[in-house]
């Protein structure tokens, strides 16, 4: 185990611009929850902290879009994210956010003593400008082809398809996402973090462990993507950042010529940590410096991998460059989480929403808490489908661990009116049971003391498995009536593997620990350092009656889920087309005409060959919609026609116009565009 006794543990501020989803959750916020409740169950004195990110560029273009403010934007999504949080058993010692004025407070010394220590140096640069909106844009207001995958949306700070770290000007064909054109460069001074004159101790720090000389943490712990990306970047050669930013909305730059200028968010984001802490301290009477001054402090920030270079590089940076700040001993960035087949979108609505699923899936917290981790993307990306959700619950949670507690305790109140039996004599597979717990709980503590988190929680189900395994080779209904005693020696140890599962599940499942800490009748807390036992409930002690910790999950209810994320996904529809201007629309001469003749096209099966009155002439079209209607159906009916549409020959067939369509996404359907009332023929579309 960890010798550190005072844990600090960080989650990555989530933007407060918009709802979180399952990606969210699996990558960041489940792994450490469960790693904040295991410090907490081995008697570490923890900080766990995270908190609403209010000053990103993201945050004022949701406010650009919906037309309120930027304060308005970060009120509401930073009160319905808590309330997700607390809803899902996330237990945060203090979720705070960066508008607080303790923030603000804490954020400007942070970087006064910085620049009074001259760890910046402020530079004349050009940067992209918004001509049309009069003002200088920030990294995420700029968006372009990435030059790294060549994935169209890329924005000023980052590829979100790659990974890639980008300055604004690597972007190819830069557009604004404020006026959607081309900005313009115009020079402005910042000040800079020199990030190359650190690269030495950075790379010691991060591929050998050592701090100072010193042996600092075990890089062999340290995950191979975390790993992979700080050294790409330093191999790279590190660059100076501008750690500010023009901008009206965000922490003020607290020192001469900063006026109009607020912090980058990646200064300003991370020391919402340091805040958080010591708003938490300030709320509960402690000291906030100990948890992250004291060397003797383990500090561990839990995110994804987009983050992985700011967590690892600049963050650590500003840590060390200050002097008075510990380093983190870890940190478990996650891969991606996808969604049936595609990735989460929000700009899409391609998602499952925390706070839709706690309101469709009522007291099934912990259902979704167990999925997320058993296919968390540690090691690379996974993927969340609605019938692997319905499989865990009920072939896992349901028919394993739920299976097993409730015939323990049902047989137990069968038999003994709910009083736990005496252990008589043990036989061979009675006393191995406490061999293949302890290795099951040695396994289980060395996954969640190296951030395997995803192989704990297995270890975890694994002693259900054990269990259930026991009752099974034991058949205790079947000697009830002829060996009394040995029944009672099984029925015993059977109620000390539920006891003992009731505290190993503590961290994963917290909801159902609690549960089954009343069934068992338990009024005091068990310690993690009884793991193992089989006299976690004594001879005599009283037990209430079954009830079921997990119910099966049915189809028609997973289906309605799946056609919900259909129904709400955009991406089914074609993106919009390039812009084109009004004169461009006035060009094209639509009219409304009347099919007159239909007949198919002796060459091809898909094509009609209409003849059509538009009020100016008659005139032959071509249309691809055999499939779809019958020739002696359409006659006489009313449609719109693109009549200066230059002519051209379809399998022999000149076709003079284009009849206008509409169509479902997936082509099943397609209909007429036709005018509601009876508009006479030539009459313009417009």
């Amino acid at each position: 185990m960890s010798s550190a006794k005072r844990h600090t543990i960080t989650a990555a501020l989530p933007y407060a611009n918009g709802p979180l989803h399952l990606g969210h959750i699996a990558g960041v916020y489940v792994p450490a929850d469960i790693y904040a409740r295991y410090r907490r169950l081995t008697g570490g004195d923890v900080a766990f902290i995270c908190g609403s990110d209010e000053h990103g560029a993201a945050i004022t273009l949701r406010a650009k879009k919906e037309g309120i403010t930027p304060q308005e934007i970060v009120d509401k999504y930073h009160g319905i994210n808590k309330k997700a949080f607390e809803d899902l058993g996330i237990s945060f010692d203090m979720y705070h956010r960066t508008s607080d004025p303790m923030h603000h407070e804490t954020a400007q010394e942070y970087f006064k003593v910085l620049d009074e220590k001259g760890v910046f140096t402020k530079d004349t640069s050009e940067q992209y400008y918004d001509e049309e909106n009069d003002q200088f844009l920030a990294d995420r207001y700029i968006t372009g082809e990435c030059p790294k995958c060549h994935h169209p949306s890329a924005y000023g700070d980052q590829c979100e398809n790659c990974g890639s770290a980008l300055s604004p000007t690597e972007l190819i064909n830069p557009k604004s996402t404020l006026s959607g054109k081309t900005p313009v460069l115009r020079e402005t001074s910042h000040w800079y973090l020199p990030m190359e004159r650190h690269e030495e101790w950075l790379r010691d720090w991060i591929t050998n462990g050592k701090l100072d000389g010193k042996q600092h943490h075990d890089p062999k712990v340290w995950r191979k993507q975390v790993l992979g990306q700080c050294m790409s970047w330093i191999d790279g050669g590190l660059q100076p950042r501008a750690m500010t930013r023009d901008l009206d909305w965000g922490v003020k730059v607290p020192v001469d010529g900063g006026e109009g200028k607020v912090l980058y968010v990646w200064l300003d984001a991370p020391i919402g940590y340091i805040s958080a802490t010591k708003e938490w301290a300030k709320q509960t009477g402690k000291d906030w410096e100990p948890y992250w001054k004291d060397e003797d402090t383990e500090l561990v920030h839990f995110l994804a991998k987009d983050n992985i270079v700011f967590h690892c590089i600049i963050f650590p940076i500003l840590l060390k460059a200050h002097g008075d700040f510990i380093l983190p001993q870890n940190i478990p960035a996650n891969e991606f989480l996808n969604l049936e087949g595609d990735k989460f979108s929000t700009s899409r609505n391609y998602a499952v929403w925390l706070h839709d699923y706690l309101a469709d899936f009522p007291g099934q917290e912990d259902v979704l808490r167990y999925v997320l981790c058993s296919i968390a993307p540690e090691s690379k990306d996974a993927e969340f489908t609605w019938k692997d959700f319905q499989a865990r619950n009920n072939n896992e949670l349901v028919a394993n661990l739920g299976n097993f507690v409730n015939r323990t305790l049902v047989l137990t109140n069968k038999y003994y009116d709910g009083i736990v039996p005496s252990a008589n004599e043990y036989h061979d597979i009675d006393r191995s049971i406490t061999l293949e717990m302890a290795e099951i709980i040695n396994t289980m503590n060395a996954y969640l003391e190296t951030f395997r988190l995803r192989d704990a929680q297995a270890e975890m189900m694994n002693l259900a498995r054990l269990g259930n395994k026991y009752l099974a080779d034991t058949e205790p209904w079947k000697l009830v009536k002829t060996d009394a005693e040995r029944v009672q020696t099984i029925m015993h140890i059977a109620n000390q593997i539920v006891a003992n599962l009731s505290l190993a599940m503590t961290p994963f499942l917290p909801f159902t620990a609690e549960k089954l800490s009343k069934l068992l009748n338990l009024e005091t807390e068990l310690k993690w350092d009884e793991l193992g036992s089989l006299n976690l409930l004594s001879t005599g002690h009283q037990i209430n009656k079954a009830e079921l910790l997990f119910t099966k999950i049915e189809d028609d209810i997973i289906e309605a889920q799946v056609a919900k994320l259909k129904s709400t996904d955009t991406s089914k529809h074609k993106p919009m087309k390039d812009e084109i201007s009004f004169d461009d629309f006035t060009k094209l001469d639509i009219r409304v005409a009347t099919i007159l003749e239909a007949q198919k096209h002796e060459n091809a099966d898909k094509l009609l060959v209409l003849k059509v009155d538009t009020g100016l002439d008659v005139r032959t079209i071509v249309s691809g919609i055999a499939s779809y209607y019958k020739p002696e159906d359409i006659v006489g009916k009313k449609v719109s026609v693109l009549l200066n549409l230059a002519p051209r020959k379809i399998r022999g067939v000149e076709s003079q116009g284009m009849i206008l369509m509409a169509e479902n996404t997936d082509e099943s359907e397609l209909a007429f565009v036709a005018p509601e009332k009876d508009i006479e023929n030539g009459g313009e579309v417009r």
